[in-house]
This record gives structure tokens, sequence and C-alpha cells, in this order.
């Protein structure tokens, strides 16, 4: 499957093709762990577009091997039938691999790569940062969106994980650098406001986390928002962007106030202290809560434990937001089992 742009034309099909909210999707399984469940992710992926997702990043740390995560990535192309994009993530164990996978996944039909760095990748130097960066994006044609974030541990060398100069280099000279998801710095928002100022006339500048992407959107034309794990509120998060495009701001904040409550649960849970890392299994549980599939993940997993899903549920219940009746235990089996 070819992709729908070429290099030079790469920024131009994201301006237009990267506007509302970009969700996350992590693979469902067998219930005896060996192989992907076609099924759980096909309900997940009708559920992303009925939600009013955009997109969805079809998350790679889980334990999938290659072969399956294309399988993945294509069972979600052809389930979406172009109605959601699929985004390629970028985090397989070395450079050459995920250069590799960049390939196999665009045929696949992903469309854009969201370009995360190996755990074992320790740069002396922001050249080493670079080094890395600009090979993949000179050797895959494949749009790329830059990922500036503490889970990298890039601080030592620039307070903002990726500086803006680093950002600027790149996207002077590479085309198909076509986005920031900017989270330097976060919590705090100064890596995001310094991305607006200098890149956002010429790349899309992402701010991923809804609770700050839905206050900042009434300050400024954020477009885009990607990737998290806004399904956890269920449409919650696609309707609150829609109604600030639409300058119905009131009605926006309105829900933004609504689920504050769940905001503040998945704040609590959804990081691993110490491993700089996400809980992947608290967020596939999250959005069982919110009718996604569900089911068990493999080792190594973050555990989940009776008490955070007690939090979440409960947290999620006293929004007033739809969720799940069924018990925790079905869970780990999945609405879709095989």
């Amino acid at each position: 499957m070819a992709l729908p742009y070429t290099r030079g034309e790469a920024r131009d099909w994201a301006r237009e093709r990267m506007r509302g909210v970009a969700n996350t999707m992590i693979a469902s399984y067998t219930s005896d762990l060996s192989d992907i469940n076609e099924r759980g992710i096909r309900h997940d992926v009708r559920l992303e577009i009925e939600q009013g997702f955009m997109g969805f990043l079809a998350t790679a740390e889980t334990a999938l091997s290659p072969d399956e995560y294309v399988r993945f990535v294509s069972t979600a192309v052809d389930e979406a039938a172009g109605k959601a994009m699929v985004i390629y993530h970028a985090s397989f164990d070395t450079l050459e691999q995920n250069i590799a996978m960049a390939r196999r996944c665009a045929d696949a039909g992903a469309e854009l790569a969201l370009l995360s760095y190996p755990p074992n990748f320790y740069p002396g130097s922001e050249a080493d940062i670079e080094g890395y960066t600009r090979a993949f994006c000179d050797t895959v044609d494949m749009a790329v969106m830059l990922f500036p974030v503490p889970l990298w541990g890039f601080e030592r060398i620039h307070p903002a994980s990726l500086s803006i100069e680093l950002m600027e280099r790149l996207v002077d000279s590479c085309p198909t650098v076509v986005a920031v998801k900017a989270e330097g710095g976060h919590p705090a928002i100064g890596g995001f406001v310094e991305a607006w100022e200098r890149l956002n006339d010429r790349v899309v500048v992402s701010e991923p986390i809804e609770s700050v992407a839905m206050a900042l959107a009434q300050l400024v034309p954020l477009q885009f928002s990607g990737t998290s794990n806004q399904e956890y509120y269920g449409a919650a998060v696609p309707k609150m962007f829609d109604l600030i495009r639409n300058d119905q701001h009131a009605e926006a904040m309105s829900i933004y106030w609504q689920i504050h409550p769940a905001r503040k649960a998945n704040a609590k849970l959804t990081t691993i202290g110490g491993m700089n890392t996400v809980h992947r299994m608290a967020w596939k549980y999250q959005a069982w809560l919110s009718g996604y599939n569900g089911g068990p993940l493999r080792m190594p997993t973050g555990r989940l434990l009776y008490d955070q899903m007690t939090m979440l549920r409960g947290a999620l219940q006293s929004t007033g937001l739809p969720v799940t009746e069924d018990s925790d235990d079905t869970f780990f089996v999945g609405r879709n089992p095989a």
C-alpha cells in the first residue's frame, strides 16, 4: 500500500490530515497469549471511530513480535477503511529495526510515524540524538512526528529533551518531519509554548495531554491533539475538541470539569515510578471501562491491582460518563476472547 504523499508533499498532507484527537490502541491477544486477537483489535477500531477519534497510535510496547505488529497495523488499517489514521509506533529495539518496521508498516497502511528512542540508546551529546533522528528521517519515506518527552532521559543533555534548536535543524533539513508531539519539560508547558512559537508555521505542533490541550486550544488554533490514553474518557475529549473548534468554549469547559475526577485518577496511576515507561496494563483497563476489548497482556507488563482498578472505575463513575458494569475479572478475558 503506497503512502498517500511523497516526501516533498508530507507537510502539506499533515496540515490537511492531522485534525482532531488521536488516541492510543493497545493490541489484544488470544487467551493463551500465543498470538494477537484480530477480533478484539477490530472491535477497538470500530469504537475509536464511533467515539470520534481521527486516528490512533498502534502501540508497539507490549511484547509484540515484528510480524505480529505488522499484522496488528494491517488489521487496524483494514477495519478503519480510511475512517481513521493508523500511526506507526517506532519503538522497537534498534534504529535498524525501527527503520525496517517503518517500511513494512507503510506497506501495511500506516500513514505517520511517532519516533521514539530505544531504552539502550544512551547518547553522549545532542549530536548523537540528532544522528539517530536524522538517520531515521533520511531513510524512511513515512511522515514523522518528533517526540520530546522526559521518558528518554535526554534531560542530562537539554532540559527540554530535544532542544528547540535541534528540532529546528531537523525541520529545516528533513522534509518528512511534519509534526511535534511537544511534551518537553512535562508537566510544565514551556516545551509546547516554545515549539508552537518557533515551529508551528512549518509543522503541526501537538499537545497530547487533554488537560492541557483542551485549555490551550481556546487560546491558540491547535488543530491536532495526540497521542495519549484519551479513550479512558470515552467520547469526551473528541467532543470537547469539536466544541472548541466551533467556538463553544463554555460547553467544552463544562465537559472539561465533568471529567476532572477521572483525570486526577489517571494522573496517579498511568506511569510507573522509577521505570520511565507507561503502565500499558492500566491504559488497557481504562479503555475497557469505556467499552474497548480489554484482555490479557504479555510479560513484561505492569500489574494492575484491585485498589488501582477500584480507583479508576470509581473516578470514572463519578463523572457520569458511561462505564461498563462488567466485573473486573472479565477484563482479563476481554470482550472478544479468542
